[in-house]
This record gives structure tokens, C-alpha cells and sequence, in this order.
């Protein structure tokens, strides 16, 4: 990211959901996808407009989920009309038959530049049910070798949950064997289908990330975190500060929900993230680049001041600032603590003054 990037002018990364349509059941699903296509759905001359006020914001990327984006039968239309007016588009699909039907060359000749999969169980046995479908790791590590053939870039995602951390080692193998450009970690919120009782304990976690941060600039691919903000806090103190400048931090401001992350959904509603569903405005009656500068949320989630417990007394909060999803999907506030990270505060003492969220 270059210097001086002002995440109040600007998100670097828009997140949005096409369609909520989705072929799979999974058990952590935010979206709580559908069957069939919600008739509400932003039409392809809405999507277009849309895609139109998203290059006058000019985010360094545009990534189409769901759901399943590929259930739009306009989603390479989508991709073309924001490629050719000069947007960098990600896409992240679903993997069922929907996917292997499609040509992954047509996707990149379309401009798709990242291609993202998710693999949130290391076998089989555990994947399948964690997705709800049987054959979808088995159509995920086919969609990885197709990606590969065609030269399109690729991200795995794993989502961690109480349920599958024991698997991190095997995890962490698979993404060597599968040779992904990036591997995001995400961390559970307990939002849609997810529930507060898949949250891993934070002592472990931190363990995990512990182990995370030596892969950073050692391993084959890049490694980051999605809602596990405080594996930057972690990078720092293991590197100092080096730590800022590292594949990991992806920004040494401090990315995290409202501050570089806007999210839209199939409907036009704009939150601050997927993960955490507040609705700030509607793209049908306002300009997002309004709804992201000035919508009172979004302007508070961009104050490291408006923290509170001990992520507002952190040293590390420019550059963590914890998951404002995860506190507000586990106290109902966006500003609470993230219950994930276990460091205490310098500034907590004595200590005690700082275990609880507000």
C-alpha cells in the first residue's frame, strides 16, 4: 500500500456480495445463504451504476463473493464492465459443480486477478461436513489445479473454529503442497450461522499465530489474517519494528472493519464488513463513497480513541485495533474488546482493569 493512504477518503478493500444464492450448507455460513436468487438482488444495470460510483471511489480492489457469486449468470459480465474501467476485481466462488463447469481461462481473460477457495477442514472427512456438501474438498483441490494451469492467481482461506484447530498442522502442510499465492487465516465470528460456542480459546489462538509468524517471508506464499487483527500485534513483537512492514500487516495503518473495509451486500446494504451486519445506508439511495466517509459508524470505527477495554489502552492499536466483529457478534458492541486476543495492555494496571470488555 503506499504512503500517506488515507482509509478516511477511501476502503482498500470493497467486499461484495452479488448474490446471497449459495449450492452449499455451511456451518459457519455469515450469510446464512439461500437456495435460489433473492428477487431483491441488485439488478446488472444497478450492479453496473454501482460498479460506476465504486471507480469514482477508486479502491485498490474489488472482491465479488456471496454466497456464490458464479449463481449470477451476469458474474463475468460484472467482471468485464469493472475491468475495463480500470478496477483490480478478486473473486471468491463456491466450490460445486457450478465451478468446475466453468472455464478458469475465460475468468482471467475477464479480468478476475485473484481467485479465493477456502479449505477449512485438511481432509476430506472434515472439510465435507464443515461445508455441508459431500465432494467439496474433493472439487476444491480440483479448482486449485485448474487455477494453477491457467495461471490464475490463488487464495485459500481457513476459517479456525474450536472444532478444527487441532488440524492447523495439517493445514499449514496443505498450503504448501497447494502452492496458493496468499493463505488467510480466518478467525471465527459469531455471526449468522456461526456460533459463540465454535470460538476458539484465545491462549491457543495466540500459539497458532506464534506459528504464523514464522512462516512471514519464509514460506512460499504469502500469509495474512482475516478478523485476527491482533496476529499484527504479534508480528511486533517478534520483529519490532520490522513487524509493520510485513506481508501479514497488509497495511502498517491497521486494516479492520470501517477502516479499509467497506462491505455491500446483494441487496445494496452497506456495513463496514460482512462480519459485522450494521446497516449504515443503501447503495440504491446514497453513493457508497458518502455512506464509507461520512456515515457516523464508519467515521467511529476509523478513531482508535472510540476503543474501549483493553484495546483502546493497547500500545498495538494503530496497527491491530482487534476484530470489531467479534466484539460486537460476542457483547453487542462494536467498540468492546476483541475477546480473541488474550495480550494485556501495558497500560492495564493493574491488570485486572482490563479482563473486562467495556
Amino acid at each position: 500500500m503506499a504512503a500517506g493512504y488515507d482509509f478516511n477518503e477511501r476502503p482498500f478493500l470493497v467486499f461484495w456480495e452479488i448474490t446471497r444464492a449459495c449450492a452449499l450448507a455451511c456451518t459457519h455460513c455469515r450469510a446464512e445463504a439461500i437456495p435460489k436468487r433473492n428477487p431483491d438482488e441488485l439488478d446488472t444495470e444497478e450492479s453496473k451504476r454501482l460498479i460506476d460510483q465504486l471507480i469514482e471511489l477508486a479502491p485498490p480492489m474489488l472482491i465479488l463473493t456471496g454466497g456464490d457469486p458464479l449463481m449470477r449468470r451476469d458474474h463475468l459480465d460484472l467482471v468485464r464492465y469493472a475491468t475495463e474501467r480500470g478496477q483490480h476485481v478478486g473473486l471468491s466462488p463456491s466450490a460445486t459443480e457450478l465451478l468446475l463447469r466453468a472455464d478458469f481461462a475465460e475468468l482471467k481473460a475477464a479480468g478476475v486477478q485473484r481467485m479465493s477457495l477456502s479449505l477449512d477442514g485438511a481432509t476430506r472427512e472434515t472439510h465435507d461436513a464443515f461445508r455441508g456438501v459431500t465432494g467439496t474438498y474433493d472439487r476444491t483441490i480440483e479448482a486449485v489445479r485448474r487455477a494453477h494451469a491457467v495461471g490464475l492467481d490463488l487464495q485459500m482461506n481457513t476459517t479456525l473454529t474450536r472444532s478444527n484447530l487441532h488440524e492447523y498442522e495439517a493445514f499449514k502442510q496443505l498450503m504448501f503442497e497447494l502452492k496458493p499465492a496468499m493463505w488467510s487465516v480466518f478467525l471465527l465470528v459469531p455471526t449468522g450461522r456461526a456460533g459463540l460456542a465454535e470460538l476458539p480459546d484465545a491462549a491457543d489462538l495466540e500459539r497458532i499465530f506464534e506459528d504464523m509468524a514464522g512462516l512471514v517471508g519464509n514460506a512460499p506464499f504469502a500469509v495474512k489474517t482475516t478478523e485476527g487483527h491482533h496476529f499484527r500485534r504479534v508480528l511486533m513483537q517478534k520483529m519490532g519494528a520490522k513487524g509493520r512492514a510485513m506481508q501479514g500487516m497488509r497495511s502498517p495503518q491497521g486494516i479492520r472493519d470501517g477502516r479499509g473495509v467497506m462491505f455491500i451486500s446483494h441487496t445494496g446494504v452497506v456495513s463496514p464488513s460482512g462480519f459485522l451486519p450494521i446497516d449504515c445506508g443503501n447503495v440504491r439511495e446514497k453513493h457508497p463513497a458518502e455512506i464509507y466517509r461520512h456515515n457516523p459508524l464508519f467515521v467511529s470505527l476509523r478513531d482508535n480513541d472510540a476503543l474501549q477495554g483493553k484495546c483502546g489502552l493497547c500500545e498495538f492499536r494503530s496497527a491491530c485495533g482487534g476484530s470489531r466483529s467479534r466484539a460486537y457478534g460476542v457483547y453487542g458492541d462494536p467498540f468492546a474488546a476483541d475477546p480473541a486476543c488474550p495480550y494485556i495492555p501495558r497500560a492495564c494496571r493493574p491488570e485486572e482493569d482490563c479482563r473486562t470488555p467495556l
